[in-house]
């Protein structure tokens, strides 16, 4: 099959500049990229686009798609329809579904029902221990042979230092990265917001800085023992920032990734007590934790950009703060959210922003995708850059619309998303 992508925009990091371009697909693949004018397309598919920027397709490496078991909040087809509506092309889901991705027969599961959606590509990963209860470590070779790209038992810490340290021997042996969700249990029973000027405002209980970077800082020990690829999910605090940046400094094999709504806002944007929207885990930071994670970003502390899309009820975010499950929603605002706060306003290049999200976790992860250049594989995200608009929830493709950013105006939405030469999705 070929495709011709006419009339783009593609960011040359030389120049700094965006440039007119044409780009040919052919058999899923990259064929060529050529300066803009007359060219013969022959037969091919056109995508004219109209001189908005043509970019790698974006790659999220921590999603939540809830299937199986929650199919109610989000399922694998609605959660990549969504990622492919915010210009994602892969996607890496986390194994906290009902049952947990523990089994080879799970992550089987994920794969067949993603390749049978043929929209975005989606990665599973695999627990590290039996249902997640950090009591057994799951059987690390016949789920990666299964086709489980990492180990992690986000949504809860791995709170045995010497369970986590045998995970991670384990995982080196098998060449595989271990991926951590730093949360210290007895730190954080009873609370939601973070330990700060929120909490205090309103007389509740806090959650302390200490209860994430605790486990950052033991784990970078455990990972420079045993020499294992270790990558720390979310990063929310200075304290963390701090301890990755001085284990990349000694060589441990460490990487991270950030979350926008941690880059964007902070526990003095919290509202009030009515609004669950505003309840994730991790919480939302200090302004000083902000800014250390803008800075660790900014620096390379910090690998990537993920959006930790965690779709729930509407029904599930009534209940309020105490009783609503953490976490929002953020494939369809992602881009649009960075590129408005922080490259609109001159803060980053664009090449800073399209490197965060898509060649950085490609390199981490070694994965084949992430490069806009002759031979790789065609997943391709076109955006407009200029047109402003409101988000707006009811418009969302997933199926759960928790988010703060509701009547933000944006510039920077996705108009055309395209996965190994094929139109998944377009405005």
């Amino acid at each position: 099959m070929s495709l011709w992508i006419i009339n783009g925009s593609v960011w040359n990091e030389e120049s700094g500049k965006l440039e007119p371009k044409h780009i040919r697909v052919s058999d899923g693949r990259i064929a060529e990229i050529v300066d803009a004018g007359v060219i013969d397309t022959g037969s091919a598919e056109l995508v004219d686009a109209k001189g908005k920027l043509v970019s790698a397709g974006f790659i999220d490496m921590h999603v939540h798609l809830r299937d199986p078991g929650f199919e109610h909040k989000e399922d694998i087809v609605t959660g990549s329809r969504s990622a492919a509506k915010g210009g994602f092309t892969t996607i890496a889901c986390m194994p906290n579904t009902r049952p947990v991705i523990d089994k080879p027969e799970t992550v089987k599961y994920v794969l067949d029902k993603a390749a049978e959606a043929g929209l975005v590509k989606v990665l599973p990963y695999a627990a590290i221990t039996k249902n997640e209860l950090g009591r057994e470590l799951t059987d690390f070779a016949a789920l990666k042979e299964a086709g489980a790209i990492g180990f992690t038992d986000d949504g809860v810490g791995v709170q045995n230092a010497q369970m986590m340290k045998n995970a991670m021997a384990l995982a080196k042996s098998l060449d595989m990265p271990v991926i951590a969700h730093c949360e210290d249990d007895s730190l954080v029973e009873g609370a939601w917001a973070s330990e700060g000027e929120f909490s205090r405002k309103h007389g509740i209980k806090g959650i302390p800085n200490e209860s994430e970077a605790i486990h950052v800082g033991r784990d970078v020990l455990l990972a420079e023992a045993t020499g294992v690829h270790y990558h720390v999910c979310h990063v929310s605090t200075e304290q963390s920032v701090r301890l990755i940046r001085l284990a990349k400094s000694i060589g441990v094999s460490v990487t991270a990734e950030v979350c926008p709504h941690h880059l964007l806002l902070s526990d003095e944007d919290i509202p009030g007590l009515d609004d669950a929207n505003w309840k994730m885990n991790p919480p939302l930071r200090t302004p000083r934790d902000v800014q250390a994670v803008i800075e660790g970003l900014e620096d390379g502390t910090i690998d990537m950009i993920v959006t930790d899309h965690a779709p729930h009820s509407a029904e599930e975010k009534a209940r309020g703060v105490d009783l609503a499950p953490f976490g929002i929603v953020g494939f369809e605002t992602a881009f649009p959210l960075l590129y408005t706060k922080f490259v609109e306003t001159g803060k980053w290049t664009l090449g800073f922003l399209l490197q965060r999200m898509t060649q950085d976790p490609a390199r981490v992860f070694r994965l084949e995708t992430g490069r806009l250049e002759q031979g790789a594989p065609a997943d391709l995200t076109v955006v407009d850059l200029t047109s402003e608009r409101a988000v707006d929830p009811s418009t969302f493709l997933s199926k759960s619309n928790n988010t703060p950013f509701g009547g933000w105006e944006l510039k920077g939405w996705p108009v055309t998303t395209i996965v190994d030469g094929k139109v998944v999705w377009s405005e």
